[in-house]
């Protein structure tokens, strides 16, 4: 079943971070009347508009609550490789599809593979921008979670991955 949302209530787009729904419209398009919702991402002025029938097929969710937290911190501190593939291309891919997914422990995956393959290896161009994107993701949701800031935030990811 589909997530309700309100106006006024944050919601994550996944690999686009936390939005804030500011609208329900109503539109016609090619002669059928659909629901939209109306996202405005946090970290710019970029507006979404998903059909409210299509909220689960795009993945947009709730933040994460305390006890999903507690998943991505763990995620975070381990120190097992999830994406052992050799090939930096499928690599990259596995990563992208990661993000994409939605889920901010598959984020937090992400970041922690990059920084542990960062250890032994210089990153790939790409893999340097995944590992920024994961990065941003996860710090502005636990921001958003957590009620804190995201500089306090990306200084405790930051010391978890350390």
């Amino acid at each position: 079943m589909a997530t309700a949302f309100n106006v006024g209530d944050m919601a994550v787009y996944p690999a686009q971070g936390v939005t804030e729904i500011t609208g329900i419209e109503t539109l016609e398009i090619s002669g059928v009347t659909s629901s939209f919702y109306v996202l405005r991402c946090l970290d710019s002025e970029k507006k979404i508009r998903v059909p409210v029938t299509k909220v689960s097929q795009v993945g947009l969710r709730n933040v994460v609550d305390a006890h999903e937290v507690e998943r991505v911190m763990a995620a975070l501190s381990s120190s097992k490789l999830t994406v052992e593939e050799p090939n930096w291309n499928r690599r990259y891919r596995r990563y992208v599809e990661k993000i994409q997914s939605g889920s901010l422990v598959d984020v937090a995956e992400v970041l922690r593979d990059l920084h542990l393959t960062r250890a032994d290896k210089q990153l790939s161009y790409g893999e340097r921008r995944v590992f920024e994107t994961a990065r941003q993701l996860l710090v502005q949701e636990l921001a958003v979670a957590e009620g804190g800031s995201e500089a306090d935030v990306g200084g405790r990811v930051d010391a978890l991955l350390s």
